[in-house]
């Protein structure tokens, strides 16, 4: 059982997870911490900066996967110690663990890899936080089993990010009562607005990224995961649900509000 909440998610304040969804460059990577960063100070609440360096499960063979392992650490690098922000990204094979863990704060397992027991053991070895990504194929009370896991090797700073779940074909479900289900195993749990609203296989649906995000904070969840752009039509990777960065800060407000009335 956990005993504790993360160090940077915790019961007392509301964390953000945000940024681009794929690395595209050094210098739009940077630029978009940069304004994460600034409204983060104005705010007042902690955003933690993600981005990936390879999308290795896209639905088509010629989509953009990123920059690569070594490039993309590097730039994530750059944003934890010039831009000065916690910083997250995912892992697609196991023995990418250790060398994501020398630079990461966060180390994420995708949603399609929850229930692959190296990569997650591995991830857990490394001594970070592990953000464990519902798979859209389990139900929230699955998610104890995957919790285990990470704990089976001594991990105890570890969250849950409900991102949707299938129903039927090309369309995912927020089933709002999955967020305290999953609490109940002691972890925190942070809601994917983003990714809830995929289209698998089709696209998305922008617009409803602020009903489902308020929607989350208003049932208790602990932090919330955007993926942001600052010309979502024309970003490499889920264009049709990253939300636009200069809406971004409005966002947070909003959902800061509703937040601070329900403690």
């Amino acid at each position: 059982m956990i005993t504790e909440y993360s160090h940077i998610f915790s019961k007392s304040s509301l964390g953000i997870i945000a940024g681009p969804c794929v690395i595209e460059s050094r210098e739009h990577t940077i630029k978009i911490a940069e304004e994460l960063s600034k409204i983060s100070e104005r705010i007042g609440i902690p955003i933690v900066f993600k981005s990936s360096f390879d999308k290795a499960n896209r639905s088509s063979i010629s989509s953009y996967r990123g920059v690569g392992l070594n490039k993309g650490l590097d730039i994530l690098n750059d944003v934890k110690h010039i831009v000065g922000m916690s910083i997250t990204t995912d892992i697609h094979e196991a023995s990418q663990a250790s060398k994501v863990g020398e630079v990461v704060d966060i180390i994420q397992i995708p949603a399609f890899l929850s229930r692959q027991t190296d990569i997650i053991i591995e991830a857990a070895k490394t001594g970070k936080t592990v953000n464990l990504k519902k798979g859209q194929f389990l139900s929230p009370h699955d998610m104890k089993n995957v919790i285990k896991k990470a704990a089976s090797v001594g991990c105890n700073d570890i969250l849950v990010t409900e991102r949707g779940t299938q129903f039927g074909y090309n369309n995912l479900v927020s089933d709002m009562r999955s967020i305290p289900i999953i609490q109940e195993n002691n972890v925190p749990v942070i809601f994917d607005a983003t990714h809830s609203n995929q289209l698998p296989g089709i696209g998305g649906v922008r617009k409803m990224i602020p009903y489902l995000a308020k929607a989350a904070v208003a049932v208790g969840c602990d932090g919330l995961f955007f993926e942001v752009h600052d010309n979502p039509e024309k970003a490499l990777s889920d264009a049709t649900t990253q939300w636009p960065l200069d809406k971004f800060e409005e966002l947070l407000l909003q959902i800061i509000r509703i937040h601070d009335a329900l403690q």
